[in-house]
Protein backbone atom coordinates (compact mmCIF):
# COMPACT_ATOMS: atom_id res chain seq x y z
CA UNK A 1 0.00 0.00 0.00
CA UNK A 2 1.73 3.67 -0.85
CA UNK A 3 2.49 6.09 1.43
CA UNK A 4 0.30 9.25 0.97
CA UNK A 5 1.89 12.59 0.51
CA UNK A 6 0.40 13.61 3.84
CA UNK A 7 1.32 11.09 5.93
CA UNK A 8 5.30 11.24 4.15
CA UNK A 9 4.87 15.48 5.34
CA UNK A 10 3.24 14.42 8.57
CA UNK A 11 6.12 11.77 9.34
CA UNK A 12 9.13 14.69 7.85
CA UNK A 13 7.72 17.40 10.55
CA UNK A 14 7.82 14.75 13.50
CA UNK A 15 11.15 14.23 12.61
CA UNK A 16 12.24 17.52 12.15
CA UNK A 17 9.98 18.86 15.16
CA UNK A 18 11.82 16.20 17.18
CA UNK A 19 15.24 17.08 16.50
CA UNK A 20 14.78 20.71 17.28
CA UNK A 21 13.23 19.71 20.55
CA UNK A 22 16.44 17.37 21.53
CA UNK A 23 18.63 20.34 20.46
CA UNK A 24 16.77 22.75 22.39
CA UNK A 25 16.50 20.48 25.21
CA UNK A 26 20.04 19.50 25.39
CA UNK A 27 21.42 22.98 25.04
CA UNK A 28 18.99 24.53 27.46
CA UNK A 29 20.25 21.73 30.01
CA UNK A 30 23.74 22.42 29.34
CA UNK A 31 22.68 26.48 30.18
CA UNK A 32 21.26 24.71 33.68
CA UNK A 33 24.41 23.02 34.20
CA UNK A 34 26.74 25.91 33.35
CA UNK A 35 25.04 28.40 35.59
CA UNK A 36 25.09 25.80 38.21
CA UNK A 37 28.61 25.68 38.38
CA UNK A 38 29.45 29.16 37.67
CA UNK A 39 27.29 29.86 40.68
CA UNK A 40 28.55 27.54 42.49
CA UNK A 41 32.67 28.55 41.38
CA UNK A 42 31.53 32.44 42.38
CA UNK A 43 30.65 30.73 45.95
CA UNK A 44 34.01 29.14 46.18
CA UNK A 45 36.17 31.78 44.93
CA UNK A 46 34.76 35.41 46.42
CA UNK A 47 32.14 34.01 48.88
CA UNK A 48 29.02 35.58 47.48
CA UNK A 49 26.89 33.59 44.50
CA UNK A 50 25.79 34.91 41.21
CA UNK A 51 22.51 36.98 41.77
CA UNK A 52 21.66 36.35 38.38
CA UNK A 53 22.22 32.68 38.72
CA UNK A 54 18.90 31.41 40.22
CA UNK A 55 16.64 33.58 37.45
CA UNK A 56 18.68 32.35 35.02
CA UNK A 57 18.81 28.71 35.98
CA UNK A 58 14.94 29.17 36.58
CA UNK A 59 14.36 30.49 32.95
CA UNK A 60 16.89 27.34 31.66
CA UNK A 61 14.49 24.95 33.48
CA UNK A 62 11.24 26.04 32.29
CA UNK A 63 12.65 25.53 28.46
CA UNK A 64 14.13 22.10 29.32
CA UNK A 65 10.83 21.17 31.15
CA UNK A 66 8.46 22.20 28.64
CA UNK A 67 10.44 20.63 25.30
CA UNK A 68 10.85 17.05 27.10
CA UNK A 69 7.02 17.22 27.27
CA UNK A 70 7.59 16.85 23.49
CA UNK A 71 10.36 14.25 23.92
CA UNK A 72 8.27 12.17 25.75
CA UNK A 73 5.26 12.49 23.72
CA UNK A 74 7.25 11.78 20.68
CA UNK A 75 8.67 8.75 22.73
CA UNK A 76 5.03 7.31 23.80
CA UNK A 77 6.49 8.12 27.32
CA UNK A 78 4.15 10.77 28.33
CA UNK A 79 2.11 9.90 31.42
CA UNK A 80 -1.13 8.43 30.76
CA UNK A 81 -3.34 6.25 32.78
CA UNK A 82 -2.64 2.31 32.06
CA UNK A 83 -4.27 0.66 34.60
CA UNK A 84 -7.07 0.99 32.34
CA UNK A 85 -5.69 -0.59 29.40
CA UNK A 86 -7.27 -4.10 29.73
CA UNK A 87 -10.89 -2.44 30.69
CA UNK A 88 -12.30 -2.52 26.77
CA UNK A 89 -11.45 -4.98 24.06
CA UNK A 90 -8.35 -5.14 22.34
CA UNK A 91 -10.14 -4.82 18.92
CA UNK A 92 -11.18 -1.49 20.08
CA UNK A 93 -7.72 0.01 20.72
CA UNK A 94 -6.99 1.44 17.20
CA UNK A 95 -10.26 3.76 17.63
CA UNK A 96 -9.16 4.35 21.63
CA UNK A 97 -6.02 5.44 20.51
CA UNK A 98 -7.01 8.02 17.56
CA UNK A 99 -9.62 9.21 20.11
CA UNK A 100 -7.28 9.98 22.86
CA UNK A 101 -4.43 11.61 20.74
CA UNK A 102 -7.36 14.00 19.13
CA UNK A 103 -8.31 14.65 22.73
CA UNK A 104 -4.73 15.14 24.32
CA UNK A 105 -4.33 17.23 20.99
CA UNK A 106 -7.52 19.37 22.11
CA UNK A 107 -6.37 19.75 25.66
CA UNK A 108 -2.62 21.23 24.54
CA UNK A 109 -4.37 23.29 22.17
CA UNK A 110 -6.91 24.50 25.30
CA UNK A 111 -3.86 24.79 27.25
CA UNK A 112 -1.53 27.06 24.83
CA UNK A 113 -4.52 28.89 24.34
CA UNK A 114 -4.59 30.19 28.00
CA UNK A 115 -0.81 29.99 28.16
CA UNK A 116 -0.80 32.16 24.40
CA UNK A 117 -3.01 34.66 26.76
CA UNK A 118 -0.78 35.16 29.43
CA UNK A 119 1.60 35.52 27.26
CA UNK A 120 0.03 38.36 25.86
CA UNK A 121 -0.67 39.55 28.66
CA UNK A 122 2.19 39.99 29.97
CA UNK A 123 3.94 41.74 27.18
CA UNK A 124 0.73 44.49 27.31
CA UNK A 125 1.74 45.22 30.57
CA UNK A 126 5.39 45.13 30.14
CA UNK A 127 5.99 42.73 32.88
CA UNK A 128 10.01 42.50 34.09
CA UNK A 129 11.88 40.01 35.54
CA UNK A 130 12.99 42.28 38.63
CA UNK A 131 16.70 39.75 39.09
CA UNK A 132 17.47 40.08 35.65
CA UNK A 133 15.71 43.23 33.91
CA UNK A 134 14.52 41.40 31.03
CA UNK A 135 11.12 41.28 29.85
CA UNK A 136 9.36 37.86 31.08
CA UNK A 137 7.33 37.34 28.15
CA UNK A 138 9.97 35.66 26.04
CA UNK A 139 10.78 33.01 28.24
CA UNK A 140 6.89 32.34 28.81
CA UNK A 141 6.14 32.17 24.95
CA UNK A 142 8.26 29.00 25.39
CA UNK A 143 5.02 27.56 26.91
CA UNK A 144 2.21 27.62 24.56
CA UNK A 145 4.96 26.84 21.55
CA UNK A 146 5.12 23.70 23.67
CA UNK A 147 1.88 23.03 24.06
CA UNK A 148 0.99 23.52 20.33
CA UNK A 149 3.65 21.41 19.05
CA UNK A 150 2.55 18.90 21.23
CA UNK A 151 -0.95 19.16 20.08
CA UNK A 152 0.56 19.11 16.35
CA UNK A 153 2.11 16.17 16.61
CA UNK A 154 -1.21 14.47 18.78
CA UNK A 155 -3.22 15.44 15.69
CA UNK A 156 -0.80 13.86 13.40
CA UNK A 157 -1.19 10.94 15.23
CA UNK A 158 -4.47 10.60 15.24
CA UNK A 159 -4.87 10.96 11.10
CA UNK A 160 -1.79 8.89 11.01
CA UNK A 161 -1.68 5.99 13.34
CA UNK A 162 0.99 4.10 12.00
CA UNK A 163 3.34 7.36 13.32
CA UNK A 164 1.94 6.74 16.61
CA UNK A 165 5.40 6.02 18.78
CA UNK A 166 4.42 2.80 20.43
CA UNK A 167 5.43 2.44 24.19
CA UNK A 168 7.01 -0.21 26.04
CA UNK A 169 4.50 -0.33 28.77
CA UNK A 170 1.26 -1.35 25.65
CA UNK A 171 0.65 -5.31 25.44
CA UNK A 172 0.87 -6.03 21.83
CA UNK A 173 -2.76 -6.07 20.20
CA UNK A 174 -3.24 -9.86 19.34
CA UNK A 175 -3.40 -10.59 15.85
CA UNK A 176 -7.03 -11.58 14.32
CA UNK A 177 -8.16 -15.11 15.70
CA UNK A 178 -4.98 -15.52 17.79
CA UNK A 179 -7.07 -14.90 20.76
CA UNK A 180 -9.24 -18.16 20.19
CA UNK A 181 -6.21 -20.20 19.89
CA UNK A 182 -5.14 -19.66 23.52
Amino acid sequence: MPVSRGRRLAQSWLAGCSRVERAVTFIAFCAVIAVVFADVVSRELTGAGLHWARQAGVYANLVVVMFGLGLASASGAHLRPRFADGWLPAAWRPWLERIADALMALFCIGFATVAAGVVFDSWQLGERSTVLRTPVWPVQAVIPLAFALVALRHALYAAYPALRPRSAALPPVPARGEAERR
